[in-house]
């Protein structure tokens, strides 16, 4: 054996240990992440006004409430799935008839992914929907966006 071998192993281990532990003090000073999860926003136009609605996802769509707009027509957005994913969106449009709600307008949108691009309609595209009888106009477009929680 040569002399100081033993130093040297010791002198190794103790520099390995010095850097896991430089390793863990670098990992725990880094800013913590925010967690995101899907959001679904629409933007509603109907008589002048303008409404945004943001829903999260659900797993039972028959408990998601619809939003009156301007008390002309409702709409009812859906993004089914998790906090990770969302499986499906169905978006319902309905307008009021001798007064009753009717179903207007409806759109499934399979799988959809997040969209990144900032455009309000960047899922649905823009759509442009009148009311039998009386033409009155919805517009509406969605958009999958990540929200921070």
């Amino acid at each position: 054996m040569f002399p100081g071998s033993t130093r040297f192993a010791i002198r190794s281990v103790s520099w390995f240990d010095s850097m896991g532990l430089l390793g863990l003090l670098a990992v725990c000073a880094l800013p913590t992440m925010a967690l995101a999860a899907p959001r679904l926003r629409c933007t509603l136009d109907q008589g002048g006004t303008t409404q945004t609605v943001e829903s999260a996802p659900v797993t039972d769509p028959y408990r998601v409430e619809s939003t009156d707009i301007n008390g002309r027509f409702r709409f009812k957005a859906v993004a089914v799935g998790d906090e990770q994913q969302v499986r499906y969106v169905k978006l319902y449009s309905y307008y009021r008839a001798n007064g009753r709600w009717m179903l207007l307008h409806e759109a499934r949108y399979e799988t959809p992914a997040i969209q990144t691009g900032g455009a309000s309609d960047a899922l649905t595209g823009r759509h442009f929907l009148y009311s039998p009888g009386r033409e009155r106009e919805l517009q509406y477009g969605c958009t999958l966006i990540e929200v921070a929680q």
